[in-house]
């Protein structure tokens, strides 16, 4: 098993002999505690799946980790077993529960997180978030109202168990349970048989979710070109859980069913004005990843050219508008596992991958999130970008493997610049370390889809030529991938009339040309003696030099 957000590995040397190191130890348990909980398997080295087929755990070392973490800790609460492995071999698992009413820390002052795979410490803003925060992490789990879950509305109790039922992502040992082993495995009810907040909100009746804090609601508002309202509707009565308040919500705004046709040749594609893919996904955002402790409405704007999406709350911690497509942290965890096991969401992780393969493939611009003070907003724009897009992608489908998302995102990014860096393009795809941007692009080189040119900083990616060329697509020219020679040719010409001209004056009148490129060029020029550099670096302009080799090739 991988280590990630709830599961990491430990040698036992963390906790025996010389090499002991409870210290780094507490801070793990820490981390854990202030996320959503998980386990450390001490005694399996980095790398392997087992322990030594031969390890033994004395029947003294779980009682004595627990006692040294408790020394090193505070607010931390964790409980020990020694388990057999499959080979034989012995490991202590160690599970940390998560800190639901506190923060977590070591003696030393220390607050830290769990982030993928490894834990680290928290910033001072992300401490005073992690502390407005905590309360949002453990509302769904709560008894706010003593209401036992056969006072529940029947009918959507009914309809949930149906659905849990027959749902291919519910395992057959969840279908075999009762109503009420059900409804406690989802979280809906306590040992007490109440219904939680999140029972509450999704089986209980109307006038009991009306007096939860603060059950969902949601605005609908679409604007004119004058951004004059034309049309509103409000989901405030309380009537439906947030399974049916998604149907109802799609169903009725008939704006989400317009296409667009593009066509070329024989080929013809309708293209959804709003993907019900995309608008799924960001209602079930919006309604998922809220913190139910923050009061607000749910508000859904469409304007003639974009959809806008807005939610209370700010982001869950260690995710940011920079790092939404790389980062996943669920706030409400039981609520979001009912809208997967009943297929209204995607998996961990993949749900903004979906949303821009579906733009980006499409022609389209990427979703823009901002985040304010007590809000998240997405902005979605109808217009295709790029008609060329779709059935070059089309092409690939049905020409080649089932490519990753990842590939068909940074295709769609590619197409949209026609040429890109690859330090853009990293953060395009909110990527931090460069070495991951070979996930997304190697299969599309492989291929011979994409073109590389340069190495290093200087790398750039651009659309292959002979692969348009073999689609018999009619590709929009541009300067942005044109080679070095013309590109010195291009310059040249453009001093020949404009001379004296300065680096910005020469960029205005080659917009397709990439700043950075035409900068690099026209310095190799200088270097070589083709173009003569007048005046000081902030105003400095340039002329061709008299005994230019590209102006005796021009005469003759």
């Amino acid at each position: 098993m991988e280590e990630n957000m709830q599961f990491d590995k430990k040698s036992l040397r963390y906790v025996t002999g010389k090499t002991a190191d409870f210290g780094e130890l507490a801070k793990d348990c820490v981390a854990f505690a202030n996320s959503h909980g998980g386990y450390l398997a001490i005694g399996i080295e980095d790398g392997d799946e087992l322990p030594n087929p031969t390890q033994v755990i004395p029947d003294t070392l779980p009682e004595k980790v627990v006692k040294r973490i408790n020394e090193l800790t505070i607010n931390v609460a964790i409980f020990p077993e020694i388990v057999m492995s499959e080979n034989g071999g012995q490991y202590i698992k160690l599970h940390i529960y998560p800190s639901q009413t506190s923060i977590a820390s070591t003696t030393k002052g220390l607050y830290l997180i769990r982030d993928h795979d490894s834990s680290r410490a928290l910033r001072p803003d992300e401490l005073g978030r992690l502390i407005a925060d905590r309360p949002a992490y453990c509302w769904e789990t709560k008894v706010s109202q003593k209401l036992h879950w056969r006072n529940s509305d029947i009918s959507k109790l009914n309809k949930f168990i149906s659905s849990i039922k027959q749902s291919d992502r519910v395992s057959a040992f969840v279908k075999e349970k009762t109503e009420e082993e059900t409804l406690a495995y989802y979280q809906m009810i306590n040992d007490d048989g109440f219904l939680t907040n999140l029972g509450v909100l999704w089986i209980g009746k109307p006038e009991q979710r009306a007096r939860l804090l603060y059950s969902p609601i949601v605005q609908y508002i679409k604007y004119d070109a004058e951004e004059n309202k034309v049309d509103k509707k409000v989901w405030d009565d309380y009537q439906m859980n947030p399974q049916e308040l998604m149907m109802s919500i799609v169903g009725y705004i008939p704006d989400w069913r317009e296409t667009y046709e593009i066509s070329e040749g024989l080929w013809r594609k309708e293209i959804p004005a709003y993907d019900e893919k995309i608008v799924r996904e960001l209602l079930c955002n919006a309604i998922v990843h809220r913190p139910y402790t923050t009061r607000g409405d749910i508000f859904i704007k469409l304007y003639p050219d974009k959809m806008v999406i807005t939610n209370p709350g700010v982001l869950p911690i260690g995710v940011t508008v920079n790092n939404i497509l790389q980062k996943t942290e669920k706030r409400n965890i039981h609520l979001a596992k009912i809208f997967y096991d009943l297929h209204m969401m995607e998996a961990e992780g993949s749900g903004y991958d979906m949303i821009y393969e579906t733009l980006l493939t499409a022609g389209k611009g990427k979703p823009i999130v901002v985040e304010g003070e007590d809000y998240v907003e997405v902005t979605v724009y109808r217009k295709i970008l790029n008609k060329e897009t779709s059935r070059l992608c089309d092409y690939i489908e049905n020409n080649f493997p089932r490519f990753s998302q990842k590939a068909y995102i940074a295709l769609g990014i590619i197409l949209q610049h026609k040429a890109i860096f690859a330090k853009d393009l990293s953060r395009e795809l909110q990527i931090q370390d460069g070495g991951r941007l070979r996930s997304y692009v190697d299969i599309l080189v492989n291929h011979h889809i994409v073109d590389t040119q340069g190495r290093g900083k200087g790398l750039k990616y651009s659309i292959n030529p002979a692969f348009v060329s073999k689609t018999r697509m009619q590709f929009e020219t541009t300067l942005k991938t044109i080679e070095p020679y013309r590109l010195k040719a291009l310059i040249y010409e453009d001093l020949r009339y404009h001379p004296n001209s300065t680096m910005s004056e020469i960029s205005k009148r080659l917009p397709d040309v990439e700043y950075i490129e035409l900068e690099k060029m026209v310095r190799m020029m200088v270097k070589d003696g083709k173009i003569i550099p007048l005046g000081g670096r902030k105003y400095r302009r340039y002329t061709l030099a008299e005994n230019s080799f590209l102006s005796e090739s021009g005469r003759k």
